[in-house]
């Protein structure tokens, strides 16, 4: 049995724009030292998929930038590996000529290459919002015994505590795991099973669904092919049971991030010597912490310099917190520059931001504050 693997790079970067103007989904740091795509790549490495295609749209040089030849993920190889696949003009619609694709079935159309040519018996999709440590060869042997058409990894959310967008496919699964519905507006109340993207089909099927939507013209891989073979083929759901967020606006961002100082949920994404989350290495000093600097409970990466008070945050390589500030509920991202005197709550401060002394900035928890890249307050 031979797996490749297609990351979608772009596919919902509308969702979270004031990250994304400069940056894929793919390319959003998160957790002090990975970007959001380590996880979906990581989850293929681990599980022996060493032939990945990621495809991109545009502000694609960020994530070029981090994934380079794939050597931090054992993925610089001579057969197979990691490959960028460009943007393309959707030359199969001659009136939409220079149009790019704008669902995950046109992305699909414009890699039908690299679906030719990888030589798997079975590929695996995955989007790169989706924040979970998964064994993917459980999944793609329970794909194979079942006989399944296709197989859909789910979560079961509780609605009121759920870390998925409202707008997310809600799938109804019987007692033999079987997907008999799809809706596609979360239930007010209760519990429910979402598609987290993330699934299984063979290659010979996903070549036979491209060609038959470009000579159709689908657009919709959930409602142009996966809701209409509910009845005529095996479609199965393959429930999850560890910890799995979805990154679809800036307030859930947040929330997922805050989520990281939980201890229970760093041992489920970070703790299994079997599956590691793997980045991009940056050899970077130790942080340097002042006498007298009061950290509590917090995620710190190195090469910072903490000389004031830190709680509840998360701060990524290189920031600097000088004498007397305040910062809780934050999330500082790489080489912030925060002043002295200063007091932060609930902010998200970009790549390269500067915060001058005495500012005082405020959010919420449902509205954190946010600094755009490069911006000097």
């Amino acid at each position: 049995m031979i797996a490749a693997g297609l990351i979608f790079s772009n596919i919902h970067d509308q969702t979270i724009p004031e990250m994304t103007r400069r940056r894929t989904m793919a390319s959003i740091p998160f957790g002090c030292r990975y970007r959001l795509i380590d996880f979906a790549l990581s989850n293929m490495v681990n599980s022996d998929i060493t032939n990945v295609g990621v495809i991109t749209h545009y502000n694609y040089q960020s994530l070029m930038d981090h994934i380079g030849n794939g050597k931090d993920w054992d993925l610089a190889r001579r057969s197979g590996g990691i490959k960028i696949l460009p943007p393309y003009v959707a030359a199969y619609e001659n009136h939409a000529a220079g149009k790019l694709y704008e669902s995950r079935l046109e992305a699909l159309m414009g890699s039908v290459n690299f679906i030719n040519r990888c030589g798997a018996d079975y590929i695996v999709l995955s989007d790169c919002d989706v924040i979970l440590n998964i064994d993917l060869s459980a999944v793609i042997e329970d794909h194979i015994h079942s006989g399944a058409y296709m197989t859909l990894v789910t979560k079961k959310v509780d609605v009121k505590n759920s870390l998925f967008d409202k707008s997310v496919d809600i799938l109804g699964i019987d007692e033999e795991n079987r997907v008999t519905e799809i809706t596609y507006t979360m239930p007010k109340r209760g519990s429910c099973y979402v598609n987290t993207n993330l699934m299984v089909i063979s290659r010979t099927d996903l070549q036979n669904i491209v060609s038959d939507s470009i000579a159709h013209g689908y657009k919709s891989f959930t409602r142009d092919i996966v809701a209409k073979q509910l009845k005529k083929k095996l479609i199965r759901a393959y429930c999850f049971d560890g910890f799995c967020a979805c990154v679809s606006s800036l307030e859930n961002y947040f929330s997922t991030s805050m989520m990281l100082l939980e201890e229970n949920v760093r041992k489920d994404l970070f703790s299994d010597p079997e599956r590691k989350i793997f980045t991009k290495i940056r050899n970077s000093a130790p942080t340097k912490y002042a006498g007298d600097a009061k950290i509590s409970n917090c995620m710190i990466a190195d090469g910072c310099i903490i000389e004031g008070e830190v709680e509840n945050s998360i701060i990524f390589r290189g920031v600097h917190i000088g004498k007397g500030t305040v910062v809780k509920n934050s999330i500082l991202l790489q080489d912030t520059y925060v002043g002295d005197n200063v007091s932060l709550n609930c902010v998200i401060t970009d790549k390269n931001v500067v915060i001058k002394d005495g500012r005082n900035l405020s959010g919420y928890n449902t509205m954190p504050f946010f600094i755009d890249k490069g911006v000097m307050v």
